[in-house]
């Protein structure tokens, strides 16, 4: 996503604070001002208070402090589990918790990032179960009724899928975990990967029930390498980078008040726009999936496109290998994904569409349609050529 215009104006005036926010100096008073600035305006976006926003470098590490965060957290109070009221133990949460005695949920269809720190959870000795979604990729709070236990302690579950963008009912799903929990007297943590989805829905944080919520700004027309991640106060994590003890102790290093303040810029940007460009992006895409499905015979939509994010279009062509309709679109200067970008190069199909059950091939010849901000409707059109094109030409052969 190219970075709006006014956060890299943000950035630039930003850039000209030379000052540690950590020192006390004026140079460091103004560089903090401005860094809680961001922080607030931020905030404001998702319905939070600046102090449960904790900036990371974007939403791989906003994930891991998550879930590796409460991961560590549980193992460095094990040793006090003598504890009767659990004040020893960080709070009642922890009482009698061990990686090896509580459950971790997630779904077979989350970011890389995600998966990768449940699967590292799983070798430590955690319980990991995985929910699986239905056939258009949702993943409903009967399904995940069903997989918590008792010792059930900690939940993730992205907002919107990267992939095929299908939206998750996240609030419903809260509030089956928190019915969970008045049954059993127990805690769980419920953490979300908003990925793209603050760019087309509001992002109350507090209304969405979750206690974690990870976000970047590149995914908001912001700059790269700076992220953030919502914390409440039930979520008590343990730091995964140390140091000198910025963002309340949990994520050491010396803030980067420039990328803050193009990511604050670029959130308020994007939330001020949201209705309009929603209503205009599902628009393209339902002219672009029609236009492909009356052109070319056999194609597949992965995912729902009643509940999806309006710039995501998802498809899977027969007969032709989705790498191959990449690299015949690029071309032509039109540039669209079999998957996620970090499956890109390394994974021969998409693990997310072949979670949806359907033919073998839909998975290895998935393609990504991503529209954005800079996209019209002859762009629309011009991909739609150039696509029967592609097709017309192996049909010659």
């Amino acid at each position: 996503m190219p970075i709006l215009d006014s956060a890299v104006r943000a950035m630039r005036e930003a850039e000209k604070l030379v000052g540690n926010p950590g020192s006390i100096h004026d140079d460091g008073v103004k560089a903090s001002r401005s860094l809680e600035n961001s922080r607030a305006r931020i905030a404001a976006e998702l319905g939070c208070k600046p102090g449960e926003i904790l900036f990371t470098s974007g939403i791989t590490e906003s994930n891991n402090l998550a879930i590796l965060g409460y991961a560590k957290k549980v193992e460095f109070l094990r040793s006090d589990l003598s504890s009767e009221d659990g004040s020893a133990s960080g709070g009642k949460g922890f009482q009698g918790r061990t990686l090896e005695n509580t459950h971790w949920l997630t779904t077979s269809i989350e970011h890389a990032s995600v998966l990768a720190c449940f699967l590292h959870i799983k070798d430590m000795g955690g319980n990991v179960s995985f929910v699986k979604p239905d056939a258009h990729g949702i993943v409903s709070a009967t399904a995940f009724k069903k997989e918590l236990r008792e010792e059930t302690a900690f939940v993730s579950l992205g907002w919107a899928n990267n992939e095929i963008g299908v939206i998750q009912p996240i609030a419903e799903i809260s509030r089956v975990i928190h019915e969970h929990e008045k049954k059993h007297g127990s805690t769980i943590i419920f953490h979300s990967d908003a990925g793209q989805a603050p760019l087309y829905l509001p992002a109350s944080a507090h209304s969405l029930g979750v206690d974690l919520l990870s976000i970047g700004a590149a995914k908001l027309y912001g700059p790269h390498g700076i992220g953030a991640l919502f914390k409440n106060d039930r979520a008590e994590l343990a730091p995964i980078i140390l140091g000198g003890g910025q963002e309340l102790g949990l994520r050491s290093g010396t803030e980067n008040v420039a990328l803050a303040a193009g990511f604050a810029e670029a959130f308020n940007c994007v939330a001020r726009e949201r209705a309009s460009e929603s209503k205009r992006l599902a628009y393209l895409r339902d002219m672009l999936a029609e236009g492909l499905a009356s052109q070319i015979t056999g194609i597949v939509i992965n995912g729902d496109t009643k509940h999806t994010l309006p710039h995501m279009l998802n498809i899977s062509v027969p007969d032709i290998a989705g790498e191959y309709f990449v690299l015949s679109l690029d071309r032509a200067c039109i540039f669209i994904s079999t998957k996620s970008a970090c499956g890109e190069g390394t994974e021969k199909s998409s693990r997310v569409v072949a979670a949806l059950m359907g033919e073998p091939w839909r998975a290895q010849n998935s393609l990504r349609f991503s529209l954005g901000r800079e996209t019209a409707e002859g762009d629309i059109k011009e991909a739609i050529k150039e696509c029967v094109a592609i097709v017309a030409r192996l049909q010659l052969r």
